[in-house]
């Protein structure tokens, strides 16, 4: 504590070496009142006098003090300025998931967010599922990273896009989404309109894409044969996207669709096709005279009518057909179509010889009558799977995959003997 001394009438203070004099003038006392008051919580000297008359000031001025505590006050300044910016930067990276503001920096793309109530996708989603709006608009809805992402890589052209994170939104190639509008919904929304029991969280609406204009991975078309597909009255869509998906494994040249079966871009066909639309030429809703357009003048069409009757497994008759059947629909027809014109083969005989197109005839109606001239025109024949006894029948996605690949294999064979006789003449 320090103590203030108050009312000096005379007298000096003299800080000596050993001791401290007070002395007043003419041998009189110097009359001190001194008073103590708590100034501060340490003691602090003001100055220290030397024996020498040496002065050491110890308190610096109060222009100095200020100087001093403006430049500390700057550098504060600066130092929570910097360290502000690290917080507010550690900040948006941390939340650019839910600014868009931030996100268009981050990534180039601005997204909105749809708010509390939005029903954006609601619209949407129940309006494109319908053939209808398809067919008017030129607008088609696909769900799923794998689909998105294939249809994006053969060049089909997206409108719209919704998914519920970010992380789902970096995991397709943002360089293709950069003129589609782009929407983050929660994810409770994607659940309650996606058809999946677990959604992927990313829904996108693009234009209906034109097979002509699609460009195909390199590999799939390096490793096609000459092999169509002609589907007829194929009409439950998850067989037509079973039959799509064997056509794209077995290496099809392309496959063409005639009016009377489902719409290729109906949800649930996307979804069994798995990806096939972009990866082999698929032409739907064709009358029979543009069907003979995409066909090669040389071409041997033969049928695999699943309903009508073939011979089972093991008989040796080759006239009786009236021992089992085939069917794509748990009902018969009862007006069964027959095929005079055609004789029947097993599937395992050689009939892909050269540019082949096999015919799918569907469901209780079986082939139209043009499907069955065509074939008769070409001199094809009708191929049939033959089957234990007590086996009704076999779908026509079933019979397709059977078909399918069993041309391709006769037809690679037939390339690899083409291949064999080039070499022995060169040799020769």
């Amino acid at each position: 504590m320090a103590a203030l001394v108050y009312n000096v009438t005379r007298g000096f203070v003299i800080f000596g070496a050993r001791s401290l004099l007070l002395r007043g003038h003419n041998n009189q006392r110097v009359s001190v009142n001194p008073r103590r008051y708590v100034r501060a919580l340490r003691r602090r000297p003001v100055a220290v006098l030397y024996p020498d008359g040496e002065r050491e000031r110890l308190i610096k001025s109060n222009e100095a003090t200020q100087k001093q505590f403006t430049q500390k006050d700057k550098h504060r300044e600066k130092v929570s300025e910097r360290a502000g910016r690290q917080q507010w930067s550690g900040h948006v990276s941390k939340c650019a998931e839910e600014s868009p503001q931030m996100k268009d920096k981050l990534s180039g793309l601005r997204f909105e967010k749809a708010p509390a109530g939005d029903n954006t996708l609601a619209k949407v989603a129940s309006v494109a599922r319908s053939r209808a709006f398809r067919d008017k608009e030129g607008k088609v809805l696909l769900e799923g990273r794998r689909l998105i992402c294939d249809a994006l890589s053969a060049g089909a052209a997206p409108q719209m896009l919704f998914f519920s994170a970010v992380e789902r939104l970096q995991e397709l190639p943002l360089d293709k989404l950069q003129q589609a509008k782009l929407i983050k919904v929660r994810y409770e929304d994607m659940k309650t309109w996606s058809d999946l029991v677990t959604p992927q969280g990313v829904i996108a609406i693009f234009s209906k894409p034109d097979a002509s204009r699609l460009v195909f991975p390199k590999d799939t078309r390096l490793q096609s044969v000459p092999l169509f597909l002609l589907c007829d009255n194929i009409r439950d869509a998850g067989n037509l996207g079973t039959i799509l998906r064997c056509a794209a494994a077995a290496g099809c040249e392309r496959v063409l669709l005639t009016k009377g079966c489902v719409d290729a871009w109906e949800p649930k066909v996307l979804r069994a096709a798995m990806g096939a639309h972009f990866r082999l030429p698929v032409f739907p809703n064709l009358d029979w005279d543009e069907i003979y357009k995409h066909l090669p003048k040389d071409v041997v069409v033969h049928v695999a009518d699943t309903s009508i009757k073939a011979p089972v497994l093991g008989r040796t008759e080759k006239g009786s057909l009236d021992d089992y059947s085939e069917s794509d629909s748990d009902e018969e027809s009862d007006d069964e179509l027959s095929l005079p014109c055609l004789k029947p083969q097993v599937y395992y005989e050689s009939w892909a010889q050269r540019s082949t197109a096999l015919l799918i005839g569907g469901e209780m109606h079986g082939l139209s009558l043009e499907g069955r001239r065509l074939a008769v025109e070409t001199e094809g024949k009708r191929l049939f799977v033959p089957m234990a006894p007590g086996v009704e029948s076999l779908n026509s996605a079933m019979a397709a995959s059977i078909l399918l690949f069993e041309g391709r294999r006769q037809l690679l064979q037939l390339l690899d003997k083409t291949r064999r006789r080039t070499r022995s003449k060169i040799i020769k």
